[in-house]
């Protein structure tokens, strides 16, 4: 039976959950995720995890925030004056907005905190320095 390697289109179900046991994804109900081993378009440790397994095999994974979503950055976190908002913006904590970095990148940010006269912006990723447990079931190497 082959194996999954690095060029591979696959289809793999899997559930995502943060270590500690919150579940947030599964494609379990759903069509499994398609996708080439080596093309980058997951996180890492996903792909890693996959490298290996044959067709109908399962596993369960923990994968540190390194190969996730990376390591929690303060860096990414700004505050700023509550008039640098557009004003059709209703700034409510968990909000999120669509920025530009000041090279001209698109950027998604949170809405952390709010007070009378600031808001503070987290460009994190949501999981961010989490590591994440992936139970996986390879459906098909293509």
């Amino acid at each position: 039976m082959s194996q999954a390697k690095t060029g591979d289109k696959v289809k793999v179900h899997y559930t995502a959950s943060l270590k500690g046991g919150k579940r947030f994804y599964s494609t379990k109900e759903d069509k499994p995720a398609e996708f080439t081993i080596g093309e980058k378009k997951l996180i890492p440790g996903f792909e890693k995890a996959v490298i290996g397994m044959t067709v109908d095999e399962t596993k369960e994974v923990c994968i540190p925030p390194e190969d996730a979503f990376g390591h929690y950055n303060e860096n990414q976190v700004t505050t700023i004056e509550r008039s640098q908002l557009p004003p059709d913006i209703d700034p409510q904590v968990g909000v999120k907005l669509n920025t530009k970095t000041n090279d001209g990148k698109a950027s998604e940010v949170t809405i952390t905190d709010i007070t009378d006269k600031t808001v503070t912006l987290d460009a994190n990723h949501p999981l961010a320095g989490k590591e994440l447990i992936l139970e996986l079931e390879l459906v098909a190497i293509a």
